[in-house]
């Protein structure tokens, strides 16, 4: 749509007010913007990755490679790469150049969530459950997995007090349940289920502080587009914005950081719990999902204040993502898989092509100017063509939105395959004997299992019996 046909009160609006449509490719889990913004990634729960169009909310791709349910799903800075981790214990890099699987991370426990270095798509952090989370370099054909420490730092005024026995068995019994990079990739942030959050130097792989935020677990992290401030959703039900330290800073003293909590959102009255979080485009915004519950609610962090709730669709959402640069939210359904979209629908404007155009509200009479339908000669109004003919018009140059990334000379751009079948999805009847059909199982694996080790135990492997018929 012509921007200058929108209401700039609209545009100006930095927040979605109703949901505007839904997408459909099989039961998703779990969303992901690029950092462009023109493509959304899904990932489904039979471990197929769908990659969606922004702008024509078609399916640009599809990636086969996982045989469980997609458990998250991280962009490289550039958009080419995309990295997905899933229940079947491994981790994937995809080429989105050709589809094809660029490294493949076979881990010992099921990966919770895994994060890109935000400047190298060949190095990614990954979260375990119950066990301790591996910084991961795949630029060799043998991939280094590091270990990172879950244990927190005491600073030097605790190290004069002695640790009894008692917490140091504490310390060490915990586990990081989610870790992200910071924004330069020099460091990790890490949160653990004692509700601690330690701060990992990549290069010396040592904890540098450690503070604790919160008494539960501690779910998900997530960082502003900026890397300046940090959104913590814990199980205690208190959403927290932090503003991270100059970590980049050439006498950075680990004993001198200090971390505050800058904001508390919670819902007081009904006591929610909340399933995802996200940040807005600018930051200025903080989104999350309920659990048991059907809202999306939405806080201003100048003031901490709650400025809108979202009513979805009759089902609990659970994942939640904002457009990194439109007042767009992006949700997955937990019952349906459907991914619904919240956005803004724009009321047109049509005195911009028209200076004299005015809306009114009932018929008015017309009164006709002096000279409106005055009879010209045919000469001057060719005169008057020719004239307006010699105006150059420029049409090539694009003018930037606000928020949007202007795009390199080089920059990636994915192919779109154009062959890609819509009605895929979890309603498919596929035949299991000789005139039986039945309904297939969203979790049921794919034919393209790599080996023994993917497919999961016998008993997963056993085939159901086909029936026999009698003829009379």
């Amino acid at each position: 749509m012509n921007l200058s046909l929108t209401d700039p009160f609209v545009l100006a609006q930095d927040y979605p007010e109703s949901t505007t449509g839904i997408l459909k490719s099989g039961h998703a889990v779990c969303v992901r913007f690029n950092r462009k913004g023109d493509f959304l990634a899904a990932g489904r729960v039979d471990g197929t990755v769908i990659i969606f169009d922004v702008e024509t909310n078609g399916i640009a791709r599809k990636l086969k490679g996982h045989t469980r349910q997609v458990q998250s799903l991280s962009w490289s800075r550039d958009g080419r790469y995309l990295l997905t981790s899933s229940q079947d214990w491994k981790c994937n890099i995809w080429d989105l150049q050709d589809g094809s699987i660029l490294r493949s991370v076979r881990f010992e426990a099921p990966v919770y969530i895994a994060e890109f270095h935000p400047w190298n798509h060949l190095k990614f952090v990954v979260s375990l459950f119950e066990d301790q989370p591996l910084f991961v370099d795949v630029s060799d054909p043998v991939p280094a997995k590091i270990i990172l420490p879950s244990a927190p730092k005491r600073n030097k005024y605790d190290a004069d007090e002695p640790i009894n026995e008692k917490q140091a068995a504490q310390d060490a019994k915990q586990t990081t349940t989610v870790s992200i990079f910071t924004g330069s990739g020099d460091h990790i942030l890490a949160g653990t289920n004692k509700g601690w959050l330690n701060i990992i130097e990549v290069a010396t792989r040592t904890t540098i502080y450690s503070t604790k935020i919160c008494t539960g677990v501690v779910i998900f992290l997530r960082l502003t587009s900026s890397g300046r401030d940090v959104v913590v959703n814990a199980q205690d039900r208190i959403i927290r914005t932090i503003q991270l330290p100059n970590l980049t800073a050439e006498d950075l003293d680990p004993d001198k950081i200090f971390i505050e909590v800058e904001h508390k959102f919670q819902d007081v009255v009904n006591r929610l719990s909340w399933n995802h979080v996200a940040f807005s485009s600018t930051g200025e915004y903080v989104t999350a999902s309920t659990y048991n519950n059907h809202d999306i609610y939405i806080w201003e962090r100048n003031h901490g204040s709650l400025v809108k709730i979202l009513e979805s669709p009759k089902e609990e959402v659970g994942v939640v993502e904002w457009h990194p640069h439109r007042p767009l939210i992006a949700a997955c359904g937990l019952e349906s898989g459907k991914i619904h979209i919240w956005s803004n629908i724009p009321q047109q404007r049509w005195s911009a092509l028209a200076p004299d155009f005015a809306e009114v509200e009932e018929n008015v009479e017309y009164i006709e100017h002096e000279d409106e339908f005055d009879i010209h000669p045919q000469e001057e109004i060719h005169k008057r063509r020719l004239d307006l003919e010699d105006e150059d018009v420029d049409v090539l140059t694009v003018e930037p939105v606000k928020g949007e990334i202007m795009e390199e000379d080089n920059a990636f751009r994915m192919p779109v395959e154009l062959d890609q079948n819509h009605s895929e999805s979890e309603d498919e009847l596929v035949p299991v004997g000789r005139g039986e059909l039945r309904r297939k199982s969203p979790t049921q694996g794919r034919d393209y299992m790599f080996d023994m080790e993917a497919m999961g135990s016998a008993d997963e492997m056993a085939k159901k019996p086909k029936s026999k018929i009698r003829r009379r």
